[in-house]
């Protein structure tokens, strides 16, 4: 998720677990330490990293749930060593720090981008896709709570009455925020369910009801839907909108030159993106400056044709064979962005409108 949702999401259950006295400062510390799982971006830039390492290590070893437990309790020995407020409830800050760092990756599983909760563990990144990267109707409730707690959480001056009647106030908002929050999440999963359900009755007249699949809410919002279904040849698309959709989903198939990625199968960078990726990517053929290029798109994030992932990953060789490129680069974005958000927000609320 965006820094602003970790940040708020940080400061909310940092805040709601320590002393009252102690909520301004819970709130600051859970805001930094939510968003410090995302540093990890700045050992890339500093050490210039690859693009296969910049994509496939982010959110790893710095969003691992046991990383993050160690980092949790050595912050907690220093802190307790340091500050006083922490001595005074050392429990309750050990686990406000706590919350603060592994709310981070288990949110960000929410997401179809991938998190490696389980690292050193080999296994694929955890994308259970269920929630667009940014989505404000899961931030906002987050950051009212926040900002009504802090105007209310009470100062080490005020008089006890008003203090006591400030905190439950500001403590109600920050459960309200983190409550409002939770159950759109919950939301979340339950579209997403209703949505694979229905790709599964469509898929079924296709005879690829067991390919493999995964559905994705298309950007911020969790009402229309993308699902994708790959077969050895290219992949099938497929919309739908939970609002606007009633009948069976319709499914449009795109090619994918599956035999020049079965040539290149023994090169780390692309055994590395595939891992990645969970297989869910198309390789397409394109000229530049004259030469005949693989392109391997992540159909994960974007939409028909324009994704936000692609790869040039090889090139003809002088006998006529795909032969990897010295180093894996990132091809730029394109396509209209506005378009496709007003594209967007049609397709929630009408059944037949075009992606063009």
């Amino acid at each position: 998720m965006d820094s602003l949702t970790q940040i708020v999401l940080g400061s909310s259950v940092a805040a709601l677990v320590v002393p009252p006295r102690h909520r301004r400062l819970a709130m600051l510390a859970g805001g930094v330490l939510g968003t410090l799982p995302d540093l990890d971006v700045l050992w890339f830039k500093l050490f210039r990293s690859d693009v296969v390492t910049e994509v496939t290590w982010h959110r790893g070893p710095s969003h691992s749930l046991l990383v993050l437990t160690a980092l949790g309790w050595l912050l907690w020995l220093l802190f307790k060593s340091r500050s006083y407020l922490v001595q005074e409830s050392p429990l309750r800050w050990l686990l406000a720090i706590w919350l603060a760092l592994v709310t981070h990756p288990l949110l960000d599983a929410f997401t179809v981008y991938g998190t490696q909760m389980l690292w050193p563990m080999q296994t694929p990144p955890i994308m259970w896709a269920t929630i667009f990267v940014i989505d404000p109707l899961y931030t906002v409730p987050l950051l009212i709570g926040v900002i009504a707690a802090w105007r209310l959480a009470p100062g080490q001056t005020s008089q006890q009455t008003h203090s006591s009647s400030r905190d439950r106030a500001a403590r109600n908002w920050l459960a309200a925020g983190l409550l409002v929050s939770s159950l759109y999440l919950a939301w979340s999963v339950a579209a997403k369910l209703l949505v694979d359900r229905a790709a599964s009755h469509s898929l079924v007249a296709l005879n690829l009801q067991n390919a493999p699949r995964f559905s994705t809410p298309l950007p911020f919002n969790t009402l229309a839907w993308r699902v994708i279904v790959m077969v050895p040849d290219g992949y099938w698309l497929g919309d739908r909108s939970l609002i606007a959709d009633r009948e069976l989903m319709q499914f449009t198939f795109h090619a994918s030159d599956s035999h020049a990625l079965e040539q290149l199968a023994a090169v780390p960078q692309l055994k590395r993106l595939l891992w990645f990726t969970h297989g869910f990517v198309a390789a397409s053929t394109q000229r530049h400056d004259d030469k005949l290029r693989l392109i391997l798109t992540d159909l994960r994030m974007g939409l028909e044709p324009d994704y936000f992932f692609r790869y040039d990953i090889a090139g003809i060789d002088e006998h006529g064979n795909w032969a990897a490129a010295p180093e894996i680069t990132q091809m730029p974005e394109s396509g209209d962005i506005g378009k496709t958000l007003s594209w967007v927000w049609r397709r929630i609320y009408d059944s037949k409108a075009s992606h063009e």
